[in-house]
């Protein structure tokens, strides 16, 4: 049975995994987190109906985005994507992955379009080092990623704005990406002095998907 999180692994295989109440190990991780730009004005102007069937297109898209690029799907909650990369699945390249399943979702979604976007999404790719395994969650247990790696991911994403995807300094190195040119960003994070590189949609800076 195909796991929901990446249908090229199966489930039982994951389940398997799960000896103990953590099973797992620190790695180097990419992570990428899109949603949607003022969705709540969106909703409104919609309705209720209309909107959802709107967001329940975005999951589907962003599921064959991101799948593409071999992410593990985090989770979904309400207008946003989480995914993240690792080696197991993408091998060395899980920054470049993670970089062109944005490009992907937005390109998907109709950032690259004269007329605009359907959706309108913004992105933040950062790479760090995480746990990755399985965690008991009561009776039951969960294959995520833990560790201020995603929260640094999730408040980059926070501070893009429509169109756009900001990449973390780290993560553009990991990728290989060429970033001369291209716009650089301070972000405001706690704890954290950095600073994103903005990528512009479509790009001919990605590195090319291995085979």
């Amino acid at each position: 049975m195909p796991w929901d999180k990446n249908p090229n692994i199966c489930r039982v295989c994951v389940n398997s995994l799960n000896k103990q109440d953590v099973s797992g190990a620190e790695m180097e991780v990419s992570f990428l987190f899109a949603d949607v730009r003022r969705s709540s004005d969106l909703a409104r102007r919609l309705g209720t109906m209309e909107f959802t069937h709107l967001m329940q297109r975005f999951y589907t898209t962003a599921t064959e985005a991101l799948l593409a690029d071999e992410a593990i799907i985090e989770k979904f909650v309400g207008d946003a994507v989480v995914g993240f990369f690792v080696p197991l699945m993408t091998g060395p390249n899980h920054a470049a992955a993670a970089v062109r399943a944005a490009e992907h979702l937005l390109l998907e979604t109709g950032h690259a379009e004269d007329g605009g976007p359907w959706l309108p999404l913004g992105a933040g790719v950062h790479t760090g080092v995480a746990f990755v395994g399985m965690v008991s969650r009561g009776p039951s247990s969960d294959f995520t990623a833990l560790g201020d790696a995603i929260n640094v991911a999730a408040h980059v994403a926070a501070q893009a704005g429509p169109v756009e995807i900001l990449i973390t300094n780290a993560s553009a190195v990991a990728a290989g990406l060429s970033t001369d040119g291209l716009a650089r960003r301070p972000l405001s994070l706690k704890g954290h002095g950095m600073d994103a590189i903005v990528l512009p949609v479509p790009s001919s800076r990605l590195p090319i998907r291995s085979p």
